[in-house]
């Protein structure tokens, strides 16, 4: 039987066939390879290197403001011919040297001085993070041994959770934190310019594991009359800065108690749990918002799959973030998915606006 089957299978596949195949495996498992070279790329700050050249630079022009060591010219070459095929800079000819620029991309990774509003350089340190991925070489441990799957694969490789290295390690902390401020500052940016309506008639609002409060300052600025109120874990707010005198930073635990407000923001909270920590999470917002009728609601930031641009890379990039969100057993959920938990929470609505590509804004109603 095995047998006939091979012969089978070698008689459908053409040469061609078998080569395009080799191919699509191995471009498949150096899909990595994209991820280390952009890590690579933060950390050495090429993108402020170019920008400091005056938007475009040589490799030597490189070399020189990074500090390369001389004997590694032809492996940066190397590198950031990687980055100008996937798009993340540009290469033109320039007297016979190679000379890059930044793209929309790449302008993403600036640092430069002071606060930049559309800067994420420490998101892709968050995201490309040898602790993350060395969690997901854990997956099967996680789907196939019971000790293991008891916990998340990032506790099966480390043997701590997430939230518990980010408190007792200052350093990973502040990045993440860092990063949760530069994601809120761009996703707020596009919302506060394309979907503003969504924060009208509001006075209070609390956003709910709200960091440092880069989202409610967003919010407090465009609407001076909301008051907002930051709830996160005490030894997140205890680092809070204290710049805006709209915003009230509260130190608890979000499954315990949630202070009232006319209005709850969850952005990017529920992917990191499990339905039924969700349920109690929308049933302590419920109790804390108004009634439907009197402008009460909970605003929940999240990716709905399957809901938003159809081009591939925003459609690959959810699913691709769902496997993600697996280090720490989250999820992200289709419609349907959100619709079950909200129902069980005891709310009677929701409205789905798809504003961030790849991610929407749900507006849920007591």
């Amino acid at each position: 039987m095995a047998q006939r089957v091979q012969e089978e299978d070698e008689q459908m596949t053409s040469t061609d066939d078998l080569i395009q195949a080799q191919i699509e495996l191995y471009h498949h498992c150096f899909a990595f390879i994209k991820s280390t070279a952009l890590r690579a790329v933060i950390d050495l700050c090429i993108s402020d290197a170019i920008h400091r050249n005056g938007g475009a630079a040589t490799l030597s022009d490189l070399a020189l403001n990074i500090g390369l060591h001389p004997t590694k010219f032809s492996h940066l070459r190397r590198l950031m011919r990687v980055l100008t095929v996937s798009g993340v800079f540009s290469v033109e000819d320039h007297n016979g040297e190679a000379m890059y620029t930044l793209t929309r991309v790449s302008r993403l990774l600036l640092n430069g001085d002071g606060e930049r509003t559309h800067a994420l350089s420490h998101l892709v340190r968050v995201l490309v993070n040898p602790l993350t991925v060395a969690s997901h070489f854990s997956i099967h441990e996680w789907f196939t041994i019971e000790q293991a799957a008891a916990m998340t694969p990032f506790e099966v490789a480390h043997g701590c959770t997430r939230w518990e290295m980010i408190a007792n390690d200052a350093k990973d902390g502040s990045v993440f934190n860092t990063a949760v401020v530069e994601d809120s500052r761009v996703a707020m940016d596009i919302i506060l310019k394309e979907s503003c309506g969504v924060f009208q008639g509001i006075s209070s609002l609390v956003d709910v594991g709200g960091g440092h409060g880069a989202a409610a300052a967003a919010i407090a600025t465009a609407f001076p009359n909301i008051k907002c109120t930051v709830l996160d874990l005490p030894h997140i707010v205890a680092e809070a800065p204290t710049t805006h005198s709209n915003i009230q930073f509260v130190g608890g635990d979000f499954f315990e108690f949630i202070p009232a407000a006319d209005v709850v923001l969850l952005k990017y909270i529920l992917h990191a749990w499990q339905d039924d920590d969700c349920v109690k999470i929308l049933r302590r917002c419920k109790e804390a918002i108004l009634a439907r009728d009197a402008g009460g609601k909970v605003i929940i930031i999240e990716v709905v799959v399957g809901i938003g641009s159809k081009e591939i890379v925003p459609k690959e990039m959810q699913i691709l973030f769902d496997v993600f969100m697996m280090y720490v057993d989250g999820i992200e959920r289709e419609e349907h998915e959100w619709k079950k938990i909200f129902v069980e929470a005891g709310f009677s609505d929701y409205k789905i606006t798809p504003v961030l590509g790849a991610r929407s804004i749900i507006e849920v109603y007591p």
